[in-house]
Order: structure tokens, then C-alpha cells, then sequence
């Protein structure tokens, strides 16, 4: 587990910018259940996580349509809230950062690590866009 005063300012780069943090496994539960769309981010200490992911995600929800919910787990802080998240994003392989949409509980699109390593925020956010465009009322 990281020091909460590390992750302190990499929790902030999403939650300053309108997205919920899930701590608990109770918490990610009754995220799942909300109707609508749903973007959950998973959050990571590592420098793709804070070039590319965090950037990429606030860009996404700050421009044009937006997920009905939007809600972030820390990988390495909020073990079993990660893993609850992680189990609805099957059958993609546990990863961090990543980014998963979700419609009415039910997974439409997800961006893996490899997908946000080595790409431009810009690209990532556009990817992200481009999946509430289609899927976000």
C-alpha cells in the first residue's frame, strides 16, 4: 500500500475534475448497479498513469458527452474496490491505469495499459470521446 500522503495528489487529478472515488467494495457495488453509463478509472502511481491516463481521462468527461457516472479506484491503495472493479471488466486481464466503460453495468469499451503506454493523452482522450459519443445518452 502506497503512503496517502504519495497518492494524495494523484487521487486529486481526477476527483478535482468531477470523477468519485470508490474505496470500498461496497462502494464499487453500488457504482455498478446505477443505470446508464458508467466510466470507472482505474488509478495507478506510474508515470503512463500520470502522462497519459489521468490527462486523458479528465480531458474525455470535460469535452463533449459524458458518461452518466464517472468513478475512479487506486490500484495499490484500494486493493479490494480494485479487484471488485477489475472482476466486471472480465475478459480483459487486470491492468493499471485502464479505463473501462460501462452501459447499464454492462462492459462497451476498454482502454488496457498497453493501449495508454507510449500514446498521447490526446489520443487516448479522443479514443475515450469517440466511445461516449456512442455510447452516452
Amino acid at each position: 500500500m502506497y503512503p496517502p500522503d504519495l497518492v494524495k495528489p494523484m487521487r486529486e487529478d481526477l476527483t478535482r475534475n468531477g470523477f468519485t472515488e470508490l474505496h470500498t467494495t461496497e462502494d464499487v457495488q453500488a457504482a455498478m448497479k446505477k443505470e446508464g453509463t458508467t466510466l470507472m478509472v482505474v488509478n495507478s502511481v506510474c508515470g503512463c498513469a500520470a502522462r497519459n491516463a489521468r490527462p486523458a481521462a479528465v480531458h474525455a468527461v470535460l469535452n463533449g458527452k459524458k458518461p452518466d457516472n464517472i468513478y475512479t479506484v487506486f490500484a495499490g491503495v484500494d486493493g479490494e474496490a480494485t479487484d471488485l472493479a477489475r472482476s466486471f471488466m472480465v475478459p480483459f486481464p487486470p491492468s493499471s491505469p485502464s479505463m473501462a466503460l460501462f452501459k447499464d453495468g454492462e462492459l462497451v469499451h476498454m482502454i488496457e495499459r498497453h493501449h495508454i503506454e507510449g500514446r498521447p493523452a490526446e489520443m487516448i482522450a479522443e479514443n475515450l470521446m469517440d466511445a461516449f459519443e456512442e455510447h452516452a445518452s
